[in-house]
């Protein structure tokens, strides 16, 4: 049951993202989510410093230096205000995105515990330092806000007098409480900022922008938003009144309406419930445990190329343990980083299916060993996956190597194509395509998560980079390049991967028709 459910919404998921792809293509928001999140935080520093500059921490100077920025200074002060508030809001909506897709995708396990416990972490301070933000400008919003949070926070035994006595009359807030909430609003921002980099220290070559093209585009969309729908103020605060209408900004204040209704208690509990099930997640489903990668020194020439690939820093390169008169270095895997992807294993110039007993330089065994490699999908185990699924075809198959994230193969007719399928396509070293077409292959179809969208982040990038040459270990330039083909799609696009299955056994055909006549 769990596994359906699983099954289902991410199919549900790579359908809705698959909305925006005839749009968008490789630079869709939803395969950028965490680089919008840092581009949405530099919007609002950029902004926020400007209105800095301008804003008086006093009771009465923080309604009215906003007002003028608004009015008189609309063309530019108000479009910063504007900016720096819709983007608050795309940092709340991008990064509660990017935490339900890396939960229905299942990365929140094992290797990426480290990443999902810190990502859960900054979700409350995002929160937190929005909601200053809005108390700043001093108005009913801010008034209200202001008054309902310290009646949440006096539910809690933890204060000697109640909080919410600061709010009973406008001469309890005075100027000293500006100045409090100015140096918190810059320095949890800041802090936000370190836990933010500390999130993606164990990815490799992470990048904290998002492509050019969506940087403009989303910056585009921020200021038309800005000019069409200006951020304005509610009336100034005044305690001796009572808030009855207000237009709420639902990004930061969707608990508010329920502290009307439900007791102060019930939404501690639904936070506190929900904050708990963000961190102990990986622990309620902790999913399969496979092996990690591992060396194999007979095979490891030290070249780093594994190291520089992997997608989450779990190889690193030392001295070599034994010393050998050829190599100097050795790979070494850290298990804890590992998420048995086994792009390490296409990048090895040593995964070549070519070799064989007389020819290996360090070993005598007639198995194919590989620098490294998966203990349970091993190059040799590779080798002759491929060698059964042309063994005895009646007629020339294309091989598909296919990615196990990506498209269904449920539904391939096995007299026209054989399915080697890979944790990831990036697994694939560049020799095996060589390998399929000399052994009768009469095509090779690579099939990868959507482009820009690999599962494990990088895999679908180096494959095309290593086809191309621009990344070792490379296509031999020999290989007949129109017998090749690519189909990047999910699981919700299958359909794809069959019309392009379909095209090259038509093309096929005409080839042989053409070459008989």
């Amino acid at each position: 049951m769990k596994s359906q459910m699983g099954q289902f919404s991410r199919a549900l998921l790579c359908r809705m993202e698959g909305l925006l792809d005839p749009f968008f293509g490789r630079f869709n928001p939803f395969y950028h989510l965490g680089t919008l999140g840092f581009f949405f935080f530099y919007i609002m520093l950029a902004t926020g410093t400007y209105l800095f500059i301008y804003y008086e921490s006093t009771v009465e100077g923080s309604y009215d230096q906003l007002q003028f920025l608004t009015r008189e200074q609309w063309y530019f002060g108000g479009v910063m205000r504007s900016l720096h508030r819709y983007a608050a809001d795309g940092m709340v909506l991008a990064m509660s995105l990017h935490l339900i897709r890396e939960m229905v995708l299942g990365r929140f396990r094992r290797a990426r515990l480290y990443s999902w416990i810190s990502g859960a972490t900054l979700v409350p301070m995002v929160f937190l330092s929005g909601i200053i933000g809005f108390w700043l400008v001093w108005d009913k919003l801010g008034q209200f806000t202001a008054v309902r949070t310290s009646e949440w926070l006096d539910w809690l035994p933890i204060f000697a007098a109640p909080m919410a006595r600061n709010f009973l009359l406008n001469p309890d807030v005075t100027d000293l409480f500006f100045r409090l909430l100015i140096v918190m609003h810059i320095g949890l921002p800041l802090f936000l900022l370190v836990c933010m980099l500390l999130h993606i220290k164990k990815a490799s070559k992470a990048s904290t922008m998002p492509p050019p093209s969506l940087s403009m585009g989303t910056l585009a969309a921020l200021v038309l938003l800005s000019l069409i729908y200006p951020t304005v103020s509610h009336e100034r605060a005044d305690l001796a009144t009572t808030v009855t209408t207000l237009d709420l900004d639902w990004f930061y204040y969707f608990l508010y309406p329920l502290m009307e209704t439900w007791s102060m208690g019930a939404v501690w509990l639904l936070l506190t419930g929900f904050m708990l099930f963000l961190f102990l997640l990986p622990w309620l489903s902790p999913g399969r445990d496979e092996p990690v990668a591992i060396v194999n020194l007979d095979y490891c020439s030290g070249c780093g190329f594994c190291a520089d690939d992997c997608p989450y820093e779990a190889i690193g390169m030392r001295v070599r343990s034994a010393p050998h008169p050829q190599f100097q270095d050795e790979a070494y895997v850290i298990a804890g980083n590992c998420v048995q992807c086994g792009i390490c294993t296409g990048s090895c110039p040593s995964s070549n299916p070519f070799r064989h007993a007389t020819a290996m330089p360090f070993g005598h065994s007639e198995a194919l060993k590989s620098g490294i490699e998966m203990p349970h999908y091993s190059a040799d185990g590779l080798r002759r996956r491929v060698d059964q699924a042309l063994a005895g075809a009646d007629r020339p198959k294309i091989i598909l190597f296919g990615c196990a994230h990506g498209a269904s193969y449920a539904q391939i007719n096995e007299d026209s194509a054989a399915v080697v399928q890979l944790p990831c396509i990036g697994m694939l070293p560049p020799a095996f395509i060589e390998y399929a077409l000399r052994k009768g292959a009469s095509g090779v179809l690579l099939a990868g998560c959507r482009e820009g969208d690999c599962f494990y982040r990088h895999g679908d990038r180096w494959l095309q980079m290593r086809l191309d040459h621009e990344r070792n270990p490379v296509l031999h330039r020999n290989v007949d390049r129109s017998r090749v083909a690519i189909c990047w799609a999910s699981r919700a696009e299958s359909g794809q991967l069959h019309e392009k299955l379909k095209e090259m056994q038509n093309q096929q055909e005409k080839a042989t028709v053409a070459n008989n006549t």
